[in-house]
């Protein structure tokens, strides 16, 4: 090249080479194409109700057109997505009322998704389903309960929405529900009413642990995040959480949480939602980055996953608009001099840890007799309930009947 000066060559040889983020990024696709992103939580099902009333064959309903959310086929494909747990949520409104009626609508909507588009998504119920369709390049869907009162206190509808495919329950949402306290207890809006667990909601984790169900502990407050951790005999997640250390929202997994999650094998799924994130109503990239580095630093890289909350959220960080984002995070932290292998455990390998140790648990309690002692009648709330078996049935359906007894005995000795 005559005629030109060392400096001008030196110019010419950088524009010609990749920028380190154009470097990383590219690093970033090349992982995920083998270890594509497993994320804990994603709720497309609840706005195909809000938007659809659930009609999935409507012309604007089509997953593979729809614009006007986090989610749809051609942006999960962007995001090298190849597992999700779709959240089958209902409000907490829906608390003694309709809410299993609602939760089963929910799931049917996940399980029409994969009718509709098998192509793309494919219904799995296990870590080796998991496994099997992202190698047959799919969507290997999951479904995630959001919040203990769909199953309106009955470890018999707990069973029922097991075989049906869900594979785990967030134990409650942004309310308590008659046996376990949410986090709002945790702040100015709440007050403690379990601290923790009930009696019944122990039991409502021995039986998750027998079935091989992953709880879930997003949502709940700081007691019953240690309660459940000191009793489960499997890993648990936390499928759409952050960091408390950076970001002071009850919302999120303290310091001390965080170590018990090292302890037992758990895993923090962090959340995408500006407010969980920088606790005010903006965000980016970076700042969800720093959330991932301080899970990694307490509890360990074991620990971390990815939980977006992508279309259950009104504000997401800028570079993170959408899931075929993904791949720009995992950039970011290969730039922060993150190994492969940790990004590959972020990614998917740590969930899938952490499901294996689950069914394993499942395995050893095999022959386990399921749990049936049912809650106690005055235990639950709302008026629309009959009470059949616990006026003339076994167990605590008896003890209306034992105090009348005793009051009747008390009676004829005083008078």
């Amino acid at each position: 090249m005559p005629g030109r000066s060392m400096w001008e060559l030196v110019l010419v040889l950088a524009l010609a080479l990749p920028s380190t983020g154009q470097q990383h990024l590219e690093e970033a696709k090349r992982i995920m194409n083998s270890t594509p992103v497993i994320d804990g939580h994603n709720d497309l099902p609840w706005q195909l109700l809000q938007k659809f009333n659930n009609q999935l064959g409507l012309p604007a309903a089509n997953l593979t057109v729809l614009n006007d959310t986090h989610t749809n086929i051609p942006k999960l494909r962007q995001g090298h997505v190849g597992g999700q747990f779709w959240s089958v949520y209902v409000p907490c409104e829906t608390q003694n009322k309709d809410a299993v009626k609602r939760t089963l609508e929910q799931m049917d909507v996940v399980q029409r998704m994969c009718d509709l588009y098998p192509e793309t998504f494919s219904c799995v119920t296990d870590a080796d389903g998991v496994q099997k369709a992202i190698q047959s390049g799919k969507v290997a869907s999951l479904m995630g309960v959001e919040g203990g009162h769909s199953i309106d206190s009955s470890l018999g509808v707990l069973r029922t929405l097991y075989r049906l495919g869900a594979r785990y329950m967030t134990l409650t949402h942004s309310c308590n529900t008659p046996w376990a306290d949410n986090w709002l207890v945790d702040t100015k809006d709440g007050k403690p009413v379990h601290h923790g667990l009930s009696a019944f909601g122990k039991i409502v984790v021995q039986e998750m642990n027998r079935l091989g169900m992953i709880v879930d502990l997003a949502h709940v407050s700081v007691d019953t995040m240690k309660a459940v951790l000191n009793i489960s005999k499997a890993p648990v997640i936390f499928s759409h959480s952050s960091a408390y250390g950076i970001c002071q929202h009850r919302r999120n997994v303290p310091d001390d949480v965080l170590k018990l999650v090292a302890s037992t094998g758990s895993l923090v799924m962090v959340n995408f939602y500006n407010s969980y994130v920088t606790c005010s109503n903006k965000a980016n990239l970076s700042n969800v980055a720093d959330h991932l580095d301080y899970v990694k630093k307490v509890a360990g890289a074991q620990a971390v996953g990815f939980g977006g909350d992508y279309d259950g959220v009104t504000g997401v960080p800028t570079g993170l608009e959408d899931v075929s984002k993904y791949p720009a995070l995992v950039a970011e932290l290969l730039a922060r001099n993150w190994t492969e292998q940790e990004v590959k455990g972020a990614l998917a390998e740590n969930l899938l840890r952490v499901f294996r140790e689950v069914e394993e648990v499942k395995l050893s309690l095999n022959g386990t007799a399921p749990h049936e002692t049912p809650i106690a009648f005055e235990e639950l709330e709302g008026s629309c309930r009959t009470s059949y078996g616990y006026l003339s049935g076994a167990g605590t359906a008896q003890r209306p009947l034992a105090a009348l007894a005793l009051l009747l005995v008390l009676l004829s000795v005083l008078f």
